[in-house]
């Protein structure tokens, strides 16, 4: 992943709720990705995901933070946060749900959405996983990773 945004010249932000981290912890661990990782944002609180993602109050209020919308709109809004020179990332991802071990927002744990954004497309994913707290959000990363690979696929460039 980290060599194929490499050799498009692309970057990549990320945006962590119930993961924490541990998506951007993923992404730099391998050689070579402060070239292509702008960084990460962990907006845990909800109140962040508005003040420093740019999600829409009115929808967080709404329906709270465990949301496909939610996911999206924090996917978009990372982009631009942590543009570097002033361009924005190629990409945003974007992780949000319930790690457990309590519902939240009325959503029961291993209810989670991903966001991956990428130009004018903005798309989520709806995951339902199974397991403790730390399973449900090491899947999570496997899925936001196995996500965002398929969607470079489907980008692909002609080398």
């Amino acid at each position: 992943m980290i060599a194929e945004l490499t050799r498009r010249g692309e970057t990549v932000a990320v945006a962590e709720s119930l993961t924490g981290g541990l998506l951007a912890a993923a992404l730099i661990a391998v050689p070579g990705a402060s070239a292509v990782v702008n960084g990460g944002v962990v907006a845990y609180n909800t109140a962040i995901k508005h003040s420093v993602l740019g999600v829409d109050a009115a929808l967080l209020a709404e329906r709270g933070a465990v949301d496909p919308v939610v996911a999206r709109q924090m996917a978009d809004g990372v982009r631009t946060v942590l543009a570097v020179d002033g361009r924005a990332a190629d990409y945003g991802l974007a992780t949000t749900g319930v790690a457990g071990p309590d519902p939240q927002d009325g959503q029961p744990p291993g209810t989670v959405y991903l966001g991956i954004a990428a130009g004018a497309d903005i798309r989520s994913l709806g995951l339902d996983l199974s397991g403790g707290r730390a399973a449900i959000r090491a899947s999570t990363v496997d899925a936001a990773l196995a996500a965002f690979w398929h969607d470079l696929q489907r980008r692909r460039r002609p080398e």
